[in-house]
């Protein structure tokens, strides 16, 4: 064998001692990093591994869902059909999901270790939801102890590309506060990525803040989404549960609020179902119909908003007259007056006090300044002053200002009257 043969072959010996080299070296690291965190085995045990990244580590856990499985009222796989639904609709809305795809809706929660927020709140578990290859994905990234922010933040944002965020009063709470504790980071980790924001919080407050006695997250799950949680930790009771565990960092200790927290992000997919058909089929709604119409007007939906109306004043709920109420005004908009004064004179004839007197009060502007009929304006006017001495109007904030706007109006109307009988 020639002397270059035998180079080429102990060059190919040296390439391969060195890689198996580097490859035992990478093994022993590994080896090494795992021997540092506790309970390791019985991580993995519970779907949980650990992510390393300078010096430091945090716990990530994945789960997955069929689509088929059913969280509550709706299976998940019920999100491709609305997101479906939001993109055939001219709707503009803010829960509309239109232009984007399942997949780019983020579903997120965090756990942290106070309520309030601020600087000195900690968040120590973040989880995310996402439809991905036909099945929904939870990952839940857990700080381990105090010191691996830099690791729980590489985690999660180095696999995120957030096109829309979907949270429970994330906009006010859970986000503000990733913001807080990456600001301290922010040169060791990825950029904070921009999105949009589906807050499901407000929606849910906008439609049964006067049905339900509170709209926490757990409150709306069970009255409106028929879930039931059993032997679930509250939310509360999580940063108890957290400073335990960093005494004693055995994964059972922290089980629970895993399993809570991965209930909230399931909940978010469910919840944004529920929201997402009753606005896009309000009419089958008859109980949210009308908050959802009144939601519809102050978004510039007002041809929505008045196709609704019109259904709700004739279906007989106990909308009805509210409903009347709002469509008269719409009506005023569009320059429809004898139509809305149709209106106005149909809801003074109603069981409504509150909307009797601001229909007189539209009947007295109509009879003053469109037909210059002062008498009919007059007797508008007396009629809305004698409703204010009702005692079912003694609480309304509005009373001081009804009767100071009346009376200044009669005063006008008597003053005009004078000076035609004097003509």
């Amino acid at each position: 064998m020639s002397i270059a043969n035998k180079l080429k072959r102990l060059k190919r010996h040296l390439v391969h001692s060195k890689e198996e080299q580097e490859l035992n070296n990478v093994s022993q690291q590994v080896k090494s990093e795992e021997s540092a965190v506790p309970y390791i085995e019985e991580w993995k045990s519970f779907q949980a591994s650990p992510f390393y990244f300078d010096g430091q580590y945090c716990i990530v856990r994945e789960v997955e869902y069929p689509l088929t499985f059913q969280h509550g009222r709706y299976r998940l796989g019920e999100l491709i059909n609305v997101v479906q639904a939001w993109n055939e609709q001219q709707l503009e809305h803010p829960l509309s999901s239109k232009g984007h795809q399942p997949f780019e809706l983020f579903f997120f929660d965090t756990e942290t270790t106070g309520l309030k927020g601020g600087a000195g709140n900690v968040i120590f578990l973040l989880g995310h939801a996402r439809i991905l290859d036909e099945k929904v994905v939870i990952k839940q990234h857990f700080l381990p102890a105090p010191g691996h922010e830099v690791a729980l933040y590489q985690s999660f944002l180095s696999e995120v590309n957030i096109q829309t965020l979907v949270t429970y009063n994330g906009k006010a709470f859970d986000w503000p506060q990733v913001k807080t504790r990456h600001m301290f980071i922010r040169n060791q980790v990825p950029k904070l990525p921009a999105f949009g924001h589906f807050d499901l919080y407000h929606a849910s407050r906008r439609l049964w803040k006067e049905e339900l006695d509170a709209v926490k997250l757990a409150v709306v799950e069970k009255e409106m989404l028929e879930i039931n949680r059993e032997r679930d930790i509250p939310g509360y009771l999580a940063p108890i549960v957290y400073f335990h565990f960093l005494q004693n960092p055995h994964p059972d200790v922290v089980r629970g609020i895993f399993e809570h927290n991965e209930k909230d992000v399931l909940s978010l997919i469910t919840l944004y179902i529920h929201l997402s058909k009753l606005i896009l089929n309000a009419s089958e709604y008859p109980k949210e119909s009308f908050e959802i119409a009144k939601w519809l007007k102050a978004t510039g939906n007002e041809k929505a908003a008045f196709k609704l109306f019109s259904n709700i004043s004739i279906n007989g709920s106990k909308h009805e007259w509210k409903a009347k109420y709002e469509l008269s005004f719409l009506l005023k908009q569009q320059g429809d007056l004898k139509k809305a004064v149709l209106l106005w004179e149909e809801i003074i004839r109603g069981p409504n006090d509150l909307l009797k007197l601001d229909a007189h009060i539209e009947l007295a502007k109509y009879y003053e300044h469109i037909k210059k009929n002062l008498p009919f304006a007059l007797k508008q006017t007396n009629d809305a002053l004698h409703l204010l001495t009702n005692d079912r109007l003694q609480d309304s904030k509005k009373k001081e200002k009804y009767v100071k706007e009346l009376s200044k109006r009669k005063q006008r109307l008597l003053q005009k009257l004078k000076n035609q009988s004097q003509q």
